[in-house]
């Protein structure tokens, strides 16, 4: 991996931007998780950047290094824990490396491949965001006294969840098979799940088991409702 180099110095955490100062790179393919993410960063000072696959990580790894990383083990292009556990050994190394999905059974993984940390979408409370990262970063990239904690709760932009919807009726229009097929199940349950859409996550939980032309189309006739429903989405 070539030596990335820093951007910007960074600048000291105050008590009501804990994490001013850090640029957090997610690798995460779902705009919708990627809005909240964005909000919580910009309520907490820090700059985000996202990759939407291993691919386009890398390529920001080879311009910057950043402060944290948060990835997602379900990616178009691979696993996120391969990245994760490539990253852990590098030196000098990422201060902050955490997992992150909408499976809590997928935490041991995240840790046993190296990251210091997981975190469970859908993400929703600032504070528990804001901890997440400082409990791992060094006492000087953290606040130097008490700080309060924040009572907000985050709530994305709705329309980030039709550009989800949209990438995964185009995926699944083309008819996929195996793992093309297994991604598409796993990424919309995620999504449909995270933006509190249980008929849709259910629906897409036994896509991949099943996988035929009549699941595939049931799941494409809800996704065609919802994306027609502009008022509720």
């Amino acid at each position: 991996m070539t030596e990335p180099h820093m951007l910007d110095r960074p600048r000291s955490p105050l008590t009501t931007r804990p994490l001013l100062g850090l640029t957090v790179l997610a690798v995460e393919d779902s705009r919708f998780a990627s809005e909240a993410l964005r909000l919580m960063c910009l309520r907490s000072g820090a700059r985000l950047r996202r990759a939407d696959s291993l691919r386009a990580a890398d390529r920001h790894l080879r311009v910057y290094r950043p402060s944290v990383m948060i990835v997602d083990p379900g990616l178009p292009d691979g696993s996120g824990l391969d990245l994760i556990a490539r990253l852990a050994v590098v030196r000098p190394r990422i201060p902050v490396i955490l997992g992150m999905s909408g499976d809590p059974g997928r935490a041991a993984a995240a840790r046993q491949a190296g990251a210091d940390g997981f975190l469970v979408k859908p993400l929703v409370r600032l504070a528990e965001f804001q901890q997440a990262l400082l409990r791992h970063l060094p006492p000087d990239r953290c606040p130097s006294g008490p700080y309060p904690l924040s009572q907000e709760r985050i709530t994305p932009d709705p329309l980030a969840y039709r550009d989800d919807l949209d990438h995964v009726r185009a995926v699944l229009a083309a008819r996929p098979g195996g793992a093309a097929l297994a991604y598409a199940a796993q990424f919309l349950a995620g999504v449909a799940q995270a933006a509190g859409d249980p008929g849709l996550a259910q629906a897409a939980g036994g896509l991949a088991g099943h996988g035929a032309e009549a699941g595939l189309a049931h799941v494409l006739g809800l996704i065609e409702a919802r994306l027609a429903e502009r008022a509720a989405i």
